[in-house]
């Protein structure tokens, strides 16, 4: 089952862990994180999905 945005940031608050600090640990540029998280990146393909795939939204 994905996760919703607002389930996966309550799970990086939880954890003291921010979105920008998992994109770098995980080869991403924050912005690219932040556009598929507030759904200007639809994450259909490509980098987007991946990062959606990886966050669990997907």
């Amino acid at each position: 089952m994905a996760l919703s945005v607002e389930k996966l940031k309550e799970n990086f608050a939880k954890n003291g862990k921010t979105l920008a600090q998992w994109a770098r640990e995980n080869g991403y540029q924050p912005r690219e994180v932040y556009l598929v998280i507030g759904g200007q990146n639809k994450a259909k393909y490509g980098r987007g999905f991946e990062i959606a795939r990886k966050l669990g939204l997907k």
